[in-house]
């Protein structure tokens, strides 16, 4: 098996117990050295899903209320989980889809994102689970993936729409979080969120640096090539408040989203 075979078992895995047992071994057999450094498989237009949670369109979410009622706690959990469960078929289909255009460290960088983004989608689901909840209990937004198909011929769009746009917000609104749980005693809850932005941060990184590495390889400026990319690909707005000690250990610098943000 090569790598985009074991990316394609992962993407097309409905079940979120499987699939994060599939991003785990995938990592664990690229670590290993038992998947051939290859790219012959084809991924899906789009991932296999499970049956629950119910997906919707961002506008049609229910209004979460106050953090201080458990109802609300499980809510925010439920939302986090969704986004790290298409985490991880974000962090495969990149590596499936566009491995071939880049260096073996780039295989070594996104298998360990994809084996995070399950390691955080397995806390959350089970501090759910914890609470008398479970992943699928509620709806979630169907909105992640339009990022995947907006950009699914473009290696470098989405590098810079995914990790230095998506992930790179996670940076900013995380803290806010973490604190709003430890401000209603959920210390359980605010010690995965603190285990996630230290992952978020280095996954950040690898999608700046890789993407820097591309641009450079075509001879690109790196800012104005993303400010580009960013126009074309990305429905949503930049927007404060940015996290920008964290933004600039991850190597996004200020050039890259200040001009024009509001």
């Amino acid at each position: 098996m090569d790598v985009s075979h074991a990316a394609l078992v992962i993407l097309t895995t409905p079940d979120p117990a499987a699939k994060v047992r599939a991003a785990r071994a995938a990592a664990r057999d690229w670590r290993m050295g038992r998947l051939a450094l290859g790219f012959t498989a084809e991924m899906p237009d789009r991932p296999a899903r499970p049956a629950k949670p119910e997906l919707l369109p961002p506008n049609r979410m229910p209004k979460r209320g106050r953090m201080g009622s458990d109802a609300s706690r499980i809510a925010m959990i439920h939302a986090l989980a969704h986004i790290e469960f298409v985490a991880i078929d974000l962090a495969f289909d990149l590596l499936g889809r566009f491995g071939a255009h880049f260096p073996r460290g780039f295989v070594d960088d996104w298998m360990r994102v994809g084996a995070e983004e399950a390691m955080h989608f397995a806390l959350l689901d089970r501090r759910l689970r914890a609470l008398g909840s479970c992943y699928g209990a509620l709806p979630a937004h169907d909105g992640l993936w339009q990022a995947a198909e907006e950009t699914a011929h473009d290696p470098l769009g989405r590098l810079a729409v995914v990790p230095m746009v998506l992930e790179a917000r996670g940076l900013d609104i995380t803290p806010a979080t973490i604190e709003r749980f430890q401000n209603v005693g959920d210390i359980a809850s605010a010690r995965i969120l603190t285990r996630i932005l230290a992952d978020e941060e280095r996954h950040v990184a690898a999608g700046t640096r890789w993407f820097r590495y591309a641009c450079e390889s075509a001879g690109f400026d790196a800012v104005s090539t993303w400010h580009s990319l960013i126009a074309r690909h990305f429905r949503g707005v930049l927007k404060p408040p940015f996290n920008d000690s964290a933004r600039q250990r991850a190597g996004l610098t200020r050039d890259f989203y200040m001009v024009g943000c509001h």
